[in-house]
């Protein structure tokens, strides 16, 4: 895995442990540094990582929102980028924003289910 960017991999790790807001502190570091092609995937990470932080803290409307900016801008690195298996990642981000997004206003009281909350395993890097 040492051919990942450490902060790349710090991120997960961070994510990983639900500590959503940090890991989007770390990948924005990243995406700011970065002005190659994956300046549009480290973007929809740290959108994942908002939105679960604002699902967890009660933010459904704001939930909603990066959800679907999320989606937008990782959709185009299917079905893998840097290690990471998006279509597992984003149908597992579907499952658990699933009660936030249906209709047209989340129902309020709609809290995240911990079982659902995706994780983010890589494939080693390519030799």
């Amino acid at each position: 895995m040492s051919d990942y960017d450490p902060r790349y991999l710090r991120g997960i790790e961070l994510f990983n442990d639900c500590e959503f807001f940090e890991s989007h502190e770390v990948w924005e570091d990243l995406w700011a540094d970065e002005r190659g092609p994956d300046r549009e995937f480290y973007q929809g990470l740290i959108q994942a990582a908002v939105a679960l932080h604002h699902f967890v803290n009660g933010n459904l409307r704001g939930a909603k929102k990066v959800f679907y900016s999320c989606c937008s801008h990782l959709e185009p690195y299917r079905p893998h980028h840097l290690g990471l298996d998006l279509e597992e990642f984003l149908a597992q981000l579907k499952e658990c924003f699933a009660e936030v997004i249906q209709g047209e206003e989340p129902r309020p009281g709609t809290e995240i289910d911990p079982e659902k909350i995706p994780e983010i395993h890589l494939s080693p890097p390519p030799q």
